[in-house]
């Protein structure tokens, strides 16, 4: 959707060489108990921004979150790890500086070279990153000559790295990564083939309500899984147990069902489940939707919701993806995820996923090349399919 890049200048268009560059990037990485980085998608996905930046001679400063410390500076969310596994992956020393501002970080990047790079620490030690303030972004301004933003996974949120300093700098730009990513999801926005199918799993209605909304008048038909459709189950009558089930939101839940009948828009719910009677058992047990026990618990969804949500994808054109089908982070409750995962893989359309757990569900698979998009921000994908602004991708336009 060429909109969402409108008076948006690419990175390979700006003049970069033997200037500093803030480059805002997601390396909102997972660390172990043993501070190592996990998983280092995030920091891949960065590269080749960031080392067509370092080829065209340019100082490059690195900025990013992690985690969300609740006060100051706190060892346990420092950038450290990632810095780290970066220097690796690029063969350099990577200085990381003390505070994201301040005396210190001043000298670090002026002293950088050309095709060099310098990561700040943490902006979230800063109070003023979530307060958007504009006295941090004044501050950070003045580490830099250019601006660049190839952090997707941060861009639906008003914070001072993603949205008051760009607007400061007269030189600003998005990376390759944000880019790929707002071409990709345009396309979902702007005229997707049909038939267009949504499947949205996850936790709660609650957080889905905005989205449910939206998709109803863009998509023709919604597959529902994971807990939050214990919710649209039980909103039907059915008894489930011991289920998370958000009892205040059944009366939510019958509204948007009705509406979506109203609009013409099938929503498909799971026809059996897998339960057991605590989320650390071994395996479970596979019941139709009326056969959850009273001290059961619905952990996934079972093999013949799998294969009804299977047939309903393999007739999609265009599929998008957000949320976990079961709870995934159990290899007894992950088969759900990785059933989906497979059939929207076998469709012969463009198919998007986003969100940690559904992407994950998609690699343990082994098909994350089988797909036409894999994005980094589940919250931001599900804001811009909602249709709206993005403030980090506003403030880049010029």
């Amino acid at each position: 959707m060429a909109a969402l890049l409108d008076r948006i200048n690419p990175v390979d268009k700006l003049e970069v060489a033997s200037r500093r560059v803030f480059l805002r990037v997601d390396f909102n990485v997972p660390l172990t108990r043993e501070g190592k980085v996990s998983d280092d998608t995030r920091i891949r996905e960065a590269l080749p921004t960031i080392r067509h930046l370092l080829e065209r001679g340019a100082r490059v400063v690195l900025a990013s979150h992690l985690g969300r410390p609740k006060k100051g500076r706190d060892p346990k969310y420092s950038l450290a790890p990632a810095g780290e596994r970066l220097a690796e992956l690029l063969a350099m020393d990577i200085p990381l500086t003390d505070e994201c501002v301040g005396d210190g970080a001043r000298k670090v990047v002026t002293d950088l070279r050309d095709g060099r790079v310098a990561l700040l620490e943490n902006l979230r030690f800063q109070a003023g990153e979530e307060a958007n303030d504009g006295d941090l972004a004044r501050e950070l301004s003045r580490l830099a000559d250019v601006y660049v933003d190839d952090a997707f996974g941060a861009v639906h949120r008003a914070h001072c790295s993603v949205d008051a300093l760009p607007r400061l700098m007269p030189v600003r730009g998005a990376g390759f990564l944000l880019q790929r990513e707002l071409n990709a999801l345009g396309k979902l926005l702007a005229g997707p083939e049909r038939p267009y199918l949504a499947v949205l799993g996850g936790a709660k209605v609650s957080d889905k309500i905005a989205v449910l909304e939206a998709l109803f008048q863009r998509v023709d038909g919604i597959l529902i899984g994971g807990a939050m459709a214990n919710t649209f189950l039980a909103a039907q009558g059915h008894a489930l147990g011991k289920s998370l089930v958000e009892a205040d939101k059944l009366a939510l839940a019958r509204d948007l069902l009705q509406r979506a009948h109203e609009r013409g828009v099938p929503v498909t719910l799971p026809v059996d489940l897998v339960v057991a009677g605590s989320v650390d058992a071994e395996s479970g047990t596979v019941v139709g939707v009326d056969g959850v026990g009273p001290e059961e618990l619905a952990l996934d969804i079972g093999p013949k919701s799998v294969a009804l949500f299977r047939e309903r994808l393999l007739r999609a054109r265009s599929v998008f993806w957000n949320g976990p089908l079961g709870l995934f982070e159990k290899a007894a409750f992950a088969a759900g995820s990785v059933g989906v995962a497979r059939a929207i893989a076998e469709t012969a359309g463009f198919t998007v996923v986003g969100g940690g757990d559904s992407v994950a569900a998609v690699q343990q698979a082994g098909l994350g090349d089988r797909f036409s998009h894999i994005s980094t921000g589940g919250g931001a994908s599900l804001e811009l399919l909602e249709g709206r602004r993005l403030p980090g991708v506003e403030a880049l336009r010029t």
